[in-house]
């Protein structure tokens, strides 16, 4: 799963929005729906460039060996009658472990590839509500906003919190100040508002935790 998180980077100010969180782009032109879905899922080119090469390399292998045998000239590494043969008779003259294993290897390459076919990739990115315009923004984004909230709650320094941001959960963790009491509810609160206020599309759930032992002040 892809996130964003902030802690002691610098805090982006200018981030809003409003709405219902869960309202989506019911609303909008179906061409900025579009290029949404497209902006917040990640693209497949690697995967269908693999699976490209591995299919061109494998045709034009078997080419140059079905060439070889006509031309009566050595094979380069099998004959392919000779592969054929010996795939029609598997599992015989093979080790049933080297077999096994052969075989897990390339259900896990299928299943690779499978998955890349069928589950939609994400960016780590959320949409933030607005019926006029598509609104797109980096999970990092919310992720710095959220921290300048926390820490505002918290009452402790830039580098005591760390925030990250992923689809369904944000995740929020708080060193304090040893000797300087923390109320996680307090946090918890002002992250909410914070998250309600942008409204974000999935609207992630909240996780604050705060750490036992604190840190030295200055």
């Amino acid at each position: 799963m892809s996130s964003g998180s902030a802690g002691n980077g610098p805090v982006d100010n200018g981030i809003a929005g409003g709405g219902i969180a869960d309202s989506g782009t019911a609303g909008q032109d179906p061409g900025i729906r579009t290029i949404l879905r497209r902006e917040t899922r990640s693209s497949r080119a690697v995967a269908a460039g693999a699976a490209a090469v591995l299919v061109i390399a494998v045709c034009v292998y078997g080419l140059l060996e079905s060439a070889l045998r006509v031309i009566g000239q050595p094979p380069w590494l099998i004959d392919p009658q000779t592969a054929a043969e010996r795939l029609v008779d598997l599992p015989a003259g093979i080790s049933p472990l080297l077999l096994g294993a052969t075989g897990a290897v390339l259900a896990m390459f299928g299943l690779v590839f499978l998955l890349n076919a069928v589950l939609p990739g994400r960016r780590a990115r959320h949409l933030l509500e607005d019926r006029r315009v598509g609104v797109v923004v980096d999970d990092e984004v919310i992720a710095s906003s959220l921290a300048r909230r926390a820490r505002a709650a918290a009452n402790v320094t830039q580098e005591q919190v760390m925030v990250v941001v992923s689809q369904r959960l944000v995740v929020v963790n708080v060193r304090p100040t040893s000797g300087v009491p923390v109320r996680e509810e307090a946090v918890q609160s002002a992250v909410e508002d914070e998250l309600r206020a942008m409204a974000p599309s999935p609207m992630p759930d909240i996780r604050v935790n705060v750490a036992v032992s604190g840190v030295v002040g200055a």
